[in-house]
């Protein structure tokens, strides 16, 4: 690894700033209302969803990308991250409208999961925007973890299923994004500098910290367990699904944009070398759905599936060469016929354009509204009409009567 040659562009600081807030995959201070079942077995059937910005719903706002008006894509307005009447129960969680736990049909559904969540409770000084991790916090403020809150709802509501989707921030991966966004932008293609041989990004991914991450993962699955214990079920009552995450960025060969010049960045909201791109598809995402599958499995449990995502969105990743922003397609805004198979599902990197609004710099490289009612599709098969089951999501072509993304788990 070398140092930094120098500023390709003004444009580094915020785009550094805006990876930053992009990793923050992401709180829990009182449960949204829902009028549900009686208890354990009994009653209306209900999902809940726990983890970090991948399953919150961070990006739900935003139905694929533009550099032209963000009205053009704007799927859920300026409320789309409140969980109560009056805004967000915890500031930054962004828990969207469009997150994947309401899958309908009669089945109850809460969203405990928060942008920036690990797998244990962090934030909690004073001045910190408080994350809660999937453990059983509590404090004088009346703040809770998720398991926590997950057995506070439990013991009142039929629970059948618990996804769970989380390690991401446990491995740092928003340094890795910025760390990555920077490099690109301060070095020339003629010297370039890699993130992936950076020592401290690439000591993140070596085995050992898989294995610490991979038990992390495993202990958040028991802290569940024991909080639907605690709620008084059975294994047989109720299934655990650990979600794996969708691989957000295409290999360099499947690339819109070439690595040199400026139009990775600066039109696709990518900006990252072929090397680091590649890497990313072969160490980073592979790493943690490792640990989400292994933790899972580690946790011994009779009551455990997985449901896979890793590659549920090949084909609508950000910058990937089969789609393209709503003007380079040719589509007007996001309710445009063809407009969910010809744009992304995937929000770009953004650097200036979120110092006034409307985006926001977390909302960088998450699933956005497409992304997310794919997964949502992809919940309800795995629910299966309460016989829970897991397996891997892949997408189809055109979008099912509620509006979803057609989606088929195998």
């Amino acid at each position: 690894m070398r140092g930094v040659i120098g500023p390709r562009s003004l444009r580094g600081y915020a785009c550094t700033a805006a990876a930053v807030a992009a990793g923050a995959f992401g709180g829990i201070a009182a449960l949204p209302a829902v009028a549900g079942a009686d208890g354990p077995g009994v009653g209306t059937p209900a999902v809940v969803t726990l983890g970090d910005s991948a399953i919150s719903g961070e990006a739900g706002r935003w139905a694929g990308n533009t550099n032209g008006s963000s009205g053009n894509i704007d799927a859920l307005g300026s409320t789309a991250y409140w969980d109560t009447p009056t805004g967000e129960a915890i500031r930054n969680c962004h828990r969207s409208r469009s997150a994947q736990a309401y899958i309908g049909g009669g089945v109850l559904s809460v969203n405990l999961a928060c942008s920036g969540a690990r797998t244990t409770t962090g934030g909690t000084g004073s001045g910190e925007d408080y994350k809660p991790g999937i453990d059983f916090y509590s404090d004088a403020q009346g703040r809770r973890g998720q398991a926590l809150a997950l057995q506070e709802y439990a013991s009142t509501h039929n629970v059948k299923a618990v996804v769970v989707m989380i390690v991401a921030n446990n491995y740092g991966f928003a340094d890795v994004v910025t760390r990555c966004v920077t490099n690109w932008l301060t070095s020339p293609s003629w010297w370039k500098n890699y993130c992936s041989d950076d020592s401290d990004i690439a000591d993140r991914f070596t085995p050992a910290r898989q294995a610490t991450e991979t038990a992390n993962v495993r202990d958040a699955i028991l802290r569940v367990a024991q909080a639907m214990r605690n709620a008084g079920y059975t294994t047989a009552q109720y299934k655990i699904i650990g979600q794996t995450y969708w691989n957000p960025i295409p290999r360099s060969d499947r690339a819109r944009y070439p690595e040199t010049g400026w139009d990775r960045q600066n039109i696709g909201g990518c900006g990252a070398w072929n090397r680091d791109v590649n890497w990313a598809n072969d160490v980073v995402v592979p790493a943690m759905n490792n640990s989400v599958r292994n933790g899972t499995a580690a946790a011994g449990l009779p009551n455990t599936t997985v449901l896979d995502l890793q590659t549920a969105f090949d084909g609508r990743r950000l910058c990937e060469n089969t789609v393209g922003l709503l003007e380079e397609r040719g589509i007007a805004n996001w309710r445009s016929a063809g407009a969910v198979d010809n744009t992304e599902w995937v929000n770009q990197i953004r650097t200036v354009t979120t110092i006034v609004g409307p985006y926001q710099l977390q909302e960088s490289i998450h699933a956005n509204y497409w992304g997310q009612m794919a997964m949502r599709n992809c919940l309800r098969q795995a629910y299966n009409g309460g016989a829970v089951r897991g397996g891997t999501c892949a997408h189809g072509t055109g979008l099912n009567g509620q509006g979803e993304p057609n989606m088929t788990l195998r």
